[in-house]
């Protein structure tokens, strides 16, 4: 029987970055999934604040090189990765010279919002397809954390579903606390937009807002996590209306199992 393949999109792994809730999640779950005898893949965006020497980041010289056109633009794409010894697992790290040598993650020092995160959002969600297109890997479950990774839905529904390695994928969104205020740059929707994504699939991401972006990852989601203990009351009514299928929050104890159980009745059986 083939082992069934969980892809981990995370938007924070710790130890890479300082410890939060997301973080612990996008470290130990793949750990506790790869125990359970799935094969996994994990991806991170390589935030310029990651010590590159201290984590022994390396670039895979086989994988980089490609380029990624946003609004009209070429940024080349450069894939790193990193041991967690262990845990008997790798991390593969999304790099790009424009969009991730900076020393923060999301926000500045004033602690004000990079203007062009929508970007780095869509650079990392199509940076990690086209990765796990050149490894040749087909994932069973994408399971994608946090806003940063809320296009991957999208992409892997709309843009490269005809593509065998996805065809049979499910989608699981985790929801996390993990709000921003404000909206995302105003071209946001147009810069989306690759053969395969209509307008009518853009409606959410012409208001970028956080509520929106979310609303959007349920939408393109075959199932919802709640990845924290309270989320926003407003995705949380239009998670419970769209009837799809989804987790409640789980804490610390309990979650890895509950997780691994929920990804079986996605999946249903692989054979």
């Amino acid at each position: 029987m083939q082992k069934a393949r969980v892809l981990f999109v995370a938007q924070e792994i710790t130890p890479y970055l300082e410890e939060s809730q997301m973080g612990k999640i996008g470290r130990y779950l793949p750990q506790g999934i790869q125990e359970r005898k799935k094969e996994i893949r994990t991806f991170m965006p390589r935030y310029g604040c990651i010590n590159e020497r201290r984590n022994q980041l390396h670039e895979v010289i086989r994988l980089s090189g490609m380029n990624l056109i946003i609004d009209d633009a070429d940024h080349p794409l450069i894939i790193k990765v990193a041991s967690i010894q262990q845990a008997r697992m790798q991390i593969y790290f999304i790099d790009n010279e424009d969009y991730f040598q900076r020393k923060f993650i999301l926000h500045d020092k004033n602690n004000k919002f990079f203007k062009d995160n929508d970007e780095r959002a869509i650079f990392f969600s199509r940076g990690v397809l086209e990765t796990v297109k050149k490894l040749g890997w087909a994932p069973n479950i994408v399971h994608c954390h946090g806003w940063f990774t809320s296009l991957t839905p999208l992409y892997l529904k709309k843009a490269f579903n005809d593509n065998p390695l996805f065809s049979d994928s499910k989608v699981i969104y985790s929801i996390y606390d993990d709000e921003f205020d404000g909206n995302l740059n105003k071209g946001f929707a147009g810069k989306i937009k690759m053969e395969g994504i209509e307008d009518a699939d853009l409606k959410h991401y012409e208001k970028g807002n956080f509520v929106n972006i979310n609303k959007a990852a349920i939408d393109n989601a075959d199932a919802i996590i709640i990845g924290s203990e309270k989320i926003n009351k407003e995705v949380e009514e239009y998670l419970k209306k769209s009837g799809k299928p989804h987790l409640e929050f789980h804490p610390e104890e309990t979650y890895v199992e509950a997780y691994n159980k929920f990804y079986d009745e996605v999946m249903g059986d692989i054979g």
